[in-house]
């Protein structure tokens, strides 16, 4: 958006979206709900599940690239970090979060019924998934082999 977060308001947002502000108070009771919402469907996708490749290295790594290279394109970027900029208080959970860690679920799920060891769903998204996101929040550099890195990193977590 553009603004710092303190000028994200209904009215312009509304004002960009062509719509009139009663619109938006009818189906978000906040700026922040609104942030979430959209945060969800900008940050992932609709159906969209983690890799099925047949082994939980090779899941983890296409995974974590597809995310690192969603998230760091420049709009998502600046989205991403407006939407953290907004937040004035902690939240009990976060949406994106909540659908990375259904994601996750699948990928652990699938590589127990083939035997393999794998990392808990925590470890994956504390390991994996929130380096990525924190790198982008911070303008920090993310590649594939900083996504390949951590999924070696948290392989080794294993049991």
């Amino acid at each position: 958006m553009g603004e710092g977060a303190e000028r994200i308001t209904f009215p312009v947002v509304a004002e960009r979206a062509g719509v009139n502000p009663t619109t938006l108070y009818r189906r978000w009771d906040s700026v922040h709900a609104l942030l979430e919402e959209v945060a969800v469907a900008a940050l992932t996708r609709d159906g969209e599940s983690a890799p099925d490749t047949g082994s939980l290295q090779q899941d983890l790594t296409e995974w974590a690239q597809v995310i690192a290279r969603d998230i760091t394109r420049p709009h998502r970027a600046r989205y991403l970090r407006a939407m953290v900029s907004a937040r004035t208080e902690t939240v009990a959970s976060c949406p994106v979060t909540e659908k990375r860690r259904e994601q996750a679920s699948e990928v652990v799920s699938r590589a127990r019924e083939r035997g393999e060891k794998a990392p808990s769903v925590p470890q994956i998204l504390d390991h994996v998934i929130a380096p990525l996101y924190h790198h982008v929040v911070f303008a920090l550099p993310v590649d594939s082999e900083y996504a390949r890195r951590l999924v070696r990193d948290v392989l080794a977590m294993a049991e």
